[in-house]
C-alpha cells in the first residue's frame, strides 16, 4: 500500500457531512447487512430493534437490508419486499431510527439468481436461465420487459420508502445479484442488447438508478452498492466496474457509491474476510444438506485472511478516477482506519460487523480515539441469519441493550 496523504488535510469523522440533499451528523454509515428477523416479511420490534442499537450507538445513518422491489426478488420467503402492507412498519422504523438522531436508509434490489425459488414460490430470474445451486431448480431468462418492469419497481420502491420516511436509498447493484449478474461476463452471455459489451451489460443498472432519480430527483439521497470486483475467475473485473461508476457520475443519477466485492452466489467470503465458518453453516441444515456443506462447504466458503482496510487497494483506483462521493467498506473498525479513509479522500466510511458485535461502537471511538473493536472476524454471524442476525459472542440477554453515550455520562 501507498502512504496515505496528510491527514491534516482530512475532514473529521465525526463532523456533519452532506450526502446529497442529506446531512448527517457524522461519516459514519452502518452498513446493510441481511438481518434475519422479518419471518413474515414484514417489520417486526427485532428489525426496529437491530437499527435502534447502532443508530443510539453514535452511526450518522443505519442502512436496513435488504427489501425487495418485487415477489420474485427475495433472496427467500421470510424477507422484506416492497408492498402496501409493509409501509405502517416501515414508518415506525424510520421514526425510531429519528428518534435516536440518526438518518435511515433502506436497500432496494432484486436478488435475481440468488433468489430461492422454492422458498417464494416464484421462479427467480437470473441472465441466462441456468440451473439454480439455491433452488435446485431452473431460473428463467429475464426478458427485456422483466428489466423494465424491474427498473420502474426500483423506482416506485423508492418514492415509497420516500413516504415512509426514509433519508435515503441504497440500490443493490453487487454480490451477483440481479443487476450484479447482469454486469459479470462469467453469468451473462446474452447476445441482445442487455448481454456482449460492457455497454449493454451494465444497460440495465445504469437503467434502474436513472428511474430512481427520475421518480425521487432531490427528495431523498440515492446510492448504490457496486462491486468493484466479483471475485471469480471471468467476473467483473475491476476495470469493467470503473466504467460503470464512471457512467453513473456522469448520468448523475446517485449522490455517493458505496464500493464493494464478491459474489453471494459463487463466492461470499472475498467480501467476509477472516474464519469460513463452513460447520456452523452445516449445523443449519437437516441431512443430507448438512453432509454435504461439511464435506463440500471449504470449495465455496474459501478463507480470505482478514486485515484492516482490506477492500482500500481497490477502493483506491476509483477514489483516483472519479469526483463522486464514496463510501470506503471492509475492515473499518477503529479511529485510525476511519482517518485513514478521510486522508485518502473517501466521503464517508461504512461498518457491519463492528457494529454487530459492538452497536455502542461509536460512541467508545468517539470519546476514547485508541478504542479497538471487540470484533474477531470469526464470522460466526454469518450463520445466524437463519434466525436473527447476532454476534454469537453476544449472550442472548444482552444482544439488544441501548448503548449510552458517554459524552452523556
Amino acid at each position: 500500500m501507498t502512504d496515505a496523504p496528510e491527514a491534516s488535510a482530512a475532514p473529521d469523522i465525526f463532523a456533519p457531512a452532506r450526502l446529497g440533499p442529506l446531512r448527517l451528523r457524522n461519516r459514519i454509515i452502518k452498513a446493510a447487512t441481511f438481518e434475519g428477523v422479518v419471518p413474515q416479511g414484514l417489520v417486526t420490534d427485532g428489525l426496529i430493534d437491530y437499527h435502534l442499537g447502532p443508530a443510539a450507538g453514535g452511526v450518522g445513518m443505519s442502512t436496513v437490508a435488504y427489501c425487495a422491489v418485487a415477489p420474485e426478488g427475495r433472496t427467500q420467503r421470510g424477507q422484506l419486499w416492497m408492498r402496501p402492507g409493509v409501509m405502517p412498519g416501515l414508518r415506525r422504523l424510520t421514526e425510531a431510527v429519528h428518534g435516536a438522531g440518526a438518518a435511515v436508509a433502506l436497500q432496494l434490489g432484486h436478488a435475481g439468481p440468488v433468489a430461492d425459488a422454492r422458498s417464494n414460490g416464484v421462479r427467480a430470474l437470473s441472465p441466462m436461465g441456468e440451473f439454480s445451486p439455491v433452488s435446485l431448480r431452473r431460473n428463467r431468462a429475464a426478458t427485456a420487459e422483466d428489466l423494465e418492469r424491474v427498473a420502474r419497481a426500483h423506482a416506485d420502491a423508492a418514492w415509497q420508502a420516500a413516504e415512509a420516511g426514509f433519508d435515503a436509498v441504497e440500490i443493490h447493484l453487487g454480490h451477483n445479484y440481479l443487476a450484479s449478474a447482469f454486469l459479470s461476463p462469467r453469468l451473462n452471455k446474452r447476445t441482445d442488447d442487455y448481454g456482449g459489451s460492457l455497454r449493454n451489460r451494465a444497460r440495465f443498472s445504469l437503467a434502474i438508478a436513472a428511474a430512481v432519480r427520475r421518480k425521487v430527483k432531490d427528495r431523498i439521497a440515492v446510492t448504490a452498492k457496486l462491486n468493484m470486483t466479483d471475485g471469480v475467475r471471468g467476473g467483473l473485473s475491476v476495470e469493467d466496474s470503473l466504467q460503470v461508476a464512471a457512467w453513473l457520475q456522469e448520468a448523475g443519477s446517485v449522490d455517493a457509491l458505496t464500493l464493494t466485492a464478491g459474489s453471494s452466489l459463487l463466492n461470499p467470503m472475498y467480501l467476509f474476510r477472516g474464519g469460513a465458518p463452513v460447520k456452523e453453516f452445516a449445523a443449519r441444515f437437516p441431512q443430507p444438506q448438512r453432509l454435504g456443506i461439511r464435506l463440500a462447504g471449504r470449495s465455496f466458503l474459501r478463507a480470505y485472511p482478514y486485515e484492516p482496510l482490506f477492500l482500500l487497494e481497490h477502493a483506491r483506483r476509483f477514489r483516483r478516477e472519479l469526483t463522486l462521493p464514496l463510501v470506503l467498506l471492509g475492515g473499518v473498525t477503529d479511529r485510525a482506519g476511519m482517518d485513514r479513509a478521510m486522508a485518502e479522500g473517501f466521503e464517508f466510511v461504512a461498518m457491519a460487523r463492528a457494529l454487530l458485535r459492538e452497536p455502542g461502537l461509536i460512541h467508545r471511538i468517539r470519546a476514547d480515539s485508541a478504542t479497538r473493536s471487540l470484533c474477531t472476524h470469526c464470522n460466526r454471524c454469518m450463520p445466524t441469519i437463519y434466525t436473527g442476525t447476532h454476534c454469537p459472542l453476544i449472550p442472548a440477554p444482552h444482544r439488544h441493550p441501548l448503548p449510552a453515550d458517554p459524552r452523556a455520562t
